[in-house]
């Protein structure tokens, strides 16, 4: 099996996404902050749910993480703050998911 026949069957057909504006302005916000300007990168997390073939991405956070300066392939990212992000995330909407 390839990697996408295995995506395609742990969560089906995806046919549907839809982007909420607050998830689209908090994107828009880390990038202007973190990289406008430069050859970084700026990483994230997509919150929301899945269903019958729909994506709902309601939510996002920034993920801080630093690139090695001689190999960009190779970065570092800070799993804690991601745990403790998730957490508290899941105390406010405990049915969002990781979705991106």
């Amino acid at each position: 099996m390839t990697e996408s026949e295995i995506k395609s069957t742990a969560i089906g057909k995806i046919v549907d996404v839809t982007v909420h504006p607050l998830v689209l302005l908090s994107v828009a916000d880390h990038y202007h902050r973190v990289a406008r300007g430069t050859r970084k990168r700026a990483v994230g997390v997509l919150l929301g749910t899945v269903s019958r073939g729909s994506i709902d991405a309601t939510n996002s956070f920034a993920v801080p993480f630093e690139e090695d300066s001689r190999n960009p392939a190779v970065f570092y990212l800070d799993h804690n703050y991601l745990e403790n992000m998730l957490g508290m995330f899941r105390k406010v909407s405990a049915k969002e998911r990781v979705v991106g």
